[in-house]
Parts: structure tokens; C-alpha cells; sequence
């Protein structure tokens, strides 16, 4: 379960994942990356101003704050990247089905000799447990 959150997040962890998503949003408002570069540090500056505060109920007001902030300055047309939901390759990959490599040829199929003989075991495994499970069938002969 790499990559999901479980459990509680701490403080601390909250403001990274702000100070993270702020600077993302800085990207979709300035193009140019010196302008970028410019803001990221001025924007630094504020995170760095408040890192000391040790008073958890001024942290999450400003943590609070802080999000808000990034809601109410939200590009309108952000970036996305290509693999990400809403990016342009967002689950382009198609991944063929198991049944299309009974369409090769036989001169394909020659090149893997051992990953075909295997594969025709294990289809004839399943057809046997397919018909211990469920009767056999008159209209199903495997080949």
C-alpha cells in the first residue's frame, strides 16, 4: 500500500504537503521559470517565518489559513502531468487480453517455444478444473 495514507497525519506532514501543493501552484501561475523561481523563494520566506512557532493551536490556525489561501488563488487552468487523472495519457496504456495470443502466428509463437508450451499446460489445467467445477460441457472442446 505504498503511496496511501494510513493512520494519523501529524502536523508537520500537513505543512510539508501545503508548502508542496503551493509551489505546484506556482508553476501554473508563472511560465517563466525566473519568475517562478522568484515567488517559490518569497513563498519559502513566509513557511520559513512561522517554522519556530511552538504553540499548536497558532500553527493550525496558520496551517488553516494557509490552505485557504491556496483554495482562494487555485490556477483556473492548471497543469496536469500526463500519467496524472485529467492528464493527456491518463490510462492510455490498453493491456490486451490473454485471448490474443491465440491469434499469433506460428512463426511468432516459434520465438517463444518454452512461454507457449507452458501456456498450453496451463490451459489445459484450467479447462480440466473448469470441468471438475462446473460438469462438462457439449459445446466448449478446447483445442
Amino acid at each position: 500500500m505504498s503511496g496511501s495514507l494510513t493512520g494519523i497525519v501529524t502536523h508537520t506532514r500537513k505543512v510539508q504537503s501545503l508548502y508542496k501543493r503551493t509551489l505546484r501552484e506556482l508553476e501554473n501561475w508563472y511560465a517563466d521559470r525566473i519568475a517562478f523561481r522568484y515567488n517559490a523563494v518569497l513563498m519559502r520566506q513566509r513557511f520559513d517565518q512561522n517554522s519556530d512557532i511552538k504553540d499548536l493551536r497558532i500553527a493550525k490556525d496558520l496551517l488553516e489559513k494557509g490552505e485557504a489561501e491556496l483554495f482562494n488563488n487555485q490556477h483556473t487552468h492548471p497543469r496536469k502531468f500526463p500519467q496524472s487523472p485529467g492528464g493527456v495519457a491518463f490510462e492510455r496504456e490498453v493491456i490486451p487480453p490473454d485471448w490474443v495470443l491465440d491469434y499469433w502466428h506460428p512463426l511468432e509463437k516459434a520465438q517463444y517455444p518454452e512461454y507457449f508450451a507452458r501456456r498450453e499446460l496451463r490451459k489445459k489445467e484450467f479447462v480440466k478444473m473448469w470441468e471438475e467445477k462446473y460438469g462438462k460441457s457439449s459445446t466448449f472442446t478446447p483445442h
